[in-house]
């Protein structure tokens, strides 16, 4: 599924999913990075997020897997 992330204003990081028009905030992230772990959502969702060799700049869309099938 795509999810874009980005930076928001207040420096908190955030997730769009176009697909269901939903905008998020990440409460909670396997690793610091991000990248290559799991991110939860504000309302409950998880996402397994691609490995990353270098961290890219925000906002970025990439292919994400959602745990517990699609809603």
């Amino acid at each position: 599924m795509k999810v874009m992330i980005r930076r928001t204003d207040k420096g908190d990081l955030s997730a769009y999913v176009p697909k269901k028009d939903l905008e998020e905030p990440i409460v909670e992230i396997e690793r610091e990075s991000i990248w290559g772990g799991w991110v939860k959502l504000k309302n409950g969702w998880i996402f397994d997020l691609p490995e990353m060799e270098t961290e890219p700049r925000l906002p970025i869309t990439v292919n994400a897997r959602k745990r517990g099938g699609e809603d």
